[in-house]
Order: structure tokens, then C-alpha cells, then sequence
């Protein structure tokens, strides 16, 4: 159900309402009495939670569309270059006694 705000234009009271879309606008003012109680213009407010929901997945950002699905597009292809596996040092191969590759093993 969403939440309106009112307000008296006669008094100023101000107050938000949970009410159901169907039901009737309020126009009775519970603070003076007078029919004046208004429906105000508010932005609603919302909060994305739980897990897949990040800051960033709504903002705007400067950069054209286009432009910001090629580098995210780019960098989820790239791969590191000329990089070399890496090589076991023989030492710690000794060291894994128990494992049957040390020479006390075999």
C-alpha cells in the first residue's frame, strides 16, 4: 500500500497516510476540522536490497551508452599477456613429506 502525505492549507498540519489506492482521499483536517486537508505531490522513495542489487546499477552516467558497453565489454574479454605459468619450486616438492614426491617417501 503506498504512503500519501497531506496537508491543511487552512492550519499547516502535515501528515503521511498508508492507504490503499482505491480508497477515498482524506479531506477532513484531524488537527482544525476544516475540509482543507489536501494530497500533496511527493516523490516516492525506494531502497534496492538484497543480493544482485548494487549502488551503481541506477545511476547516470556521463558517458554515453554505447560508449560504456564496449569498455565493459572490453574488460571483461581481456587476459593477461605474456604471462608465464607458474613454476613449483623444487624445494617445496621436498618439503610435501607424505605425499609420496620427497625422496624419504619413495
Amino acid at each position: 500500500m503506498p504512503i500519501y502525505e497531506y496537508r491543511c492549507s487552512e492550519c499547516g498540519h502535515q501528515n503521511e497516510y498508508l492507504q490503499r489506492m482505491s480508497d477515498a482521499p482524506l479531506t477532513d483536517c484531524p488537527e482544525c476540522g476544516k475540509r482543507t486537508f489536501d494530497k500533496m505531490v511527493t516523490a516516492a522513495g525506494f531502497q534496492l536490497k538484497g543480493s544482485g542489487w548494487y549502488a551503481t546499477d541506477f545511476k547516470n552516467s556521463s558517458k554515453p551508452k554505447k560508449e560504456r558497453d564496449k569498455r565493459a565489454e572490453s574488460s571483461r574479454k581481456e587476459e593477461p599477456k605474456n604471462v608465464e605459468p607458474k613454476k613449483e619450486d623444487p624445494k617445496k616438492a621436498e618439503a610435501a613429506c607424505g605425499s609420496g614426491a620427497c625422496p624419504a617417501c619413495s
